[in-house]
């Protein structure tokens, strides 16, 4: 190890639409809502991640949360400086005279165009990187649940995240096919919300949604575990006045239907477009299923009977882009597929 290689400090971000990891030395060090409250007249952050997060919803005039990112790519570029350059000094490091430079490697969803890709590098760059690699977000999760990317055999990857669905076939260091959708999580979100104001006559806040998601959420209407009911707090729209209703797994799975639908549909597009010598991989290797929304209960099992094939949920597969995105920052000289 040269005297240089003490001040520069690698960090692989998985910059996610809902949240954001960064990893150091192995380990996830940093796991933060990508949100962040400003004050409108100060022009100044005061808040960022689970701070911020708290403050959602929930602001006066002077102050707004944003969410930097949109559909896994960045919607307001400053905000993202702002965000990427905060959760960098939550990294716990040594009290030192010089500020190290930073080398990233940075996840993107795989259809992002170029000046996406270049919004990304500019904001990471702006934030203090030094050196900067882009990789897709399906490479990424396959690294990270274990899959060796680099051999001839296909591996199938469905990464649900926030923004977006990332669906890809694997080979050779390379993805042949691919289909990335702005369907994914928030979606699941913004339908509860919907149908608790067409169905319940209830309006309810983002956070609310997402915790009914967590509880109930389901993509099946018949699971063999099927979960408690769930009590919502919200605001009846005729009177005014807070509410409270009870609502069941089935209801949700009823909300999600057309969203999963167009999920579905994205998968089997990308497997009408795969090479026969590689579908036949996919056929006894199976597809694996990473990102927050592939925790959905009975969605694997959905997936399986549209496909008829087998489907794995990965070991925890919040933590599976950012895993394999820390794998990638290791091998940078080695892995032909990341960007600079």
């Amino acid at each position: 190890m040269g005297f240089f290689d003490f001040m520069t400090q690698e960090i692989a971000i998985d910059l996610g639409t809902a949240n954001t990891l960064i990893i150091h030395n192995d380990k996830v060090v940093v796991d933060e809502p990508s949100i962040v409250a400003k004050d409108i007249i100060l022009n100044k952050v005061v808040a960022i991640g689970k701070k911020a997060q708290q403050m959602h919803g929930k602001t006066h005039k002077t102050i707004e949360t944003i969410r930097p990112l949109k559909d896994g790519v960045i919607a307001d570029f400053s905000a993202a400086e702002q965000m990427i350059r905060g959760m960098i000094k939550m990294i716990p490091r040594r009290k030192s005279i010089f500020s190290p430079a930073l080398k990233m490697v940075i996840c993107i969803p795989s259809g992002i165009t170029e000046v996406e890709k270049r919004a990304v590098k500019d904001s990471a760059e702006h934030a203090g990187a030094k050196e900067v690699f882009l990789i897709h977000e399906p490479m990424a999760a396959a690294i990270g649940i274990g899959v060796d990317v680099l051999e001839p055999k296909g591996n199938m990857i469905i990464d649900i995240g926030g923004g977006t669905s990332e669906i890809a076939v694997i080979s050779l260091g390379g993805i042949v096919t691919d289909k990335s959708i702005r369907v994914a999580g928030d979606n699941f979100t913004t339908d509860i919300r919907i149908y608790m104001r067409n169905h319940h006559n209830i309006d309810i806040g983002e956070r609310m949604a997402e915790k009914i998601k967590i509880n109930v959420g389901a993509a099946l209407q018949e699971l063999e575990e099927p979960p408690a009911n769930f009590a919502v707090h919200g605001r009846d729209l005729m009177s005014g006045i807070p509410k409270e209703i009870i609502v069941t797994y089935k209801e949700i799975a009823r909300a999600l239907d057309q969203t999963i639908s167009q999920i579905e549909q994205a998968v089997l597009a990308a497997l009408g477009q795969t090479p026969p010598e590689l579908s036949a991989d996919i056929y006894n290797t199976g597809i694996y299923l990473t990102g927050g929304g592939s925790m959905l209960r009975g969605l694997d099992k959905r997936i399986s009977l549209k496909t008829k094939l087998p489907v794995y949920v990965a070991e925890d597969p919040l933590r599976a882009v950012a895993r394999g995105t820390g794998i990638a920052l290791k091998n940078t000289e080695n892995f032909p597929f990341l960007i600079r």
